[in-house]
């Protein structure tokens, strides 16, 4: 996504926990320029689902999304997306086919954020999805305004040996306040609010409340499921053991074959 002046670009992607049937995905956009992060889950990877926490998200940034620079899944290639972004005067770019590591910005922050504050675990019950939407509201103060972010300046080759330079570490609030004329007064004021009234303690013990929770809904569902899973198979051996169901002793389940 273009924000504000320059190259400044952000960029989107989905990340996935499970592999079978409907399971919970989280959306993860990040302005290059700024660092400045957003998080939504949606219930599966459906372009309609996708499309509105893509726009609650535009509601939640503090500066105009100009751009958008997404991954290849169909859940961003489509026509609806392209026909808002067009409508919005928002340009629609997309990574290299083949090339993950175009999106290399955003994954980090999918690792950073969304799996080490909820991990791996299979989310895909609407009560799961509720208390993933309202740790990421809560987690986002934490990212934005109180945690400081190093940007790699230069990296030089010599040989075997790779030297890198950082700039001065920054919180994305305070990379944004070095973009003069990206916030307007009125977000200007909100942020400056936000970041006085905010105890980050607080906060944290908010979001780790709340993964508490998320934690106790997933376990209770495995149990649960393993439950119904142990009482399946039971049924299925006493059925398969009832004596009409048993081979008798001149049954074979392979017959003999005489030679010719």
């Amino acid at each position: 996504m273009r924000t504000g002046p320059g190259s400044s670009r952000s960029t989107s992607s989905a990340a996935r926990a499970g592999t079978q049937g409907d399971f919970a995905c989280s959306l993860t956009v990040t302005d290059i320029a700024t660092g400045w992060t957003e998080v939504r889950t949606v219930r599966n990877k459906a372009a309609r689902h996708v499309f509105c926490a893509l726009v609650e998200i535009q509601a939640a940034l503090p500066f105009p999304l100009l751009g958008i620079d997404s991954d290849n899944g169909s859940e961003f290639i489509n026509g609806h997306l392209l026909a808002w972004c067009t409508d919005q005067q928002i340009t629609f770019t997309r990574s290299r086919p083949a090339n993950s590591n175009d999106g290399c910005h955003v994954e980090q922050k999918n690792w950073d954020i969304a799996r080490r504050t909820v991990g791996y675990w299979r989310y895909d019950t609407p009560g799961e999805i509720a208390v993933l939407n309202q740790i990421w509201p809560a987690l986002s103060p934490l990212i934005n305004l109180f945690t400081p972010q190093q940007k790699l300046r230069t990296k030089t080759r010599v040989g075997a040996k790779v030297t890198k330079t950082y700039d001065r570490a920054q919180t994305p609030y305070q990379r944004l306040l070095s973009h003069p004329g990206v916030l307007d007064e009125v977000d200007a004021h909100r942020l400056a609010a936000q970041l006085q009234a905010t105890n980050p303690a607080a906060a944290r013990r908010q979001v780790a409340d709340l993964c508490s929770t998320l934690l106790a809904r997933v376990r209770r569902k495995t149990v649960t499921r393993r439950a119904q899973t142990a009482a399946v198979y039971r049924s299925k051996i006493k059925i398969n053991n009832r004596p009409e169901n048993r081979a008798t002793p001149d049954e074979s389940t392979t017959q003999t074959k005489r030679a010719s």
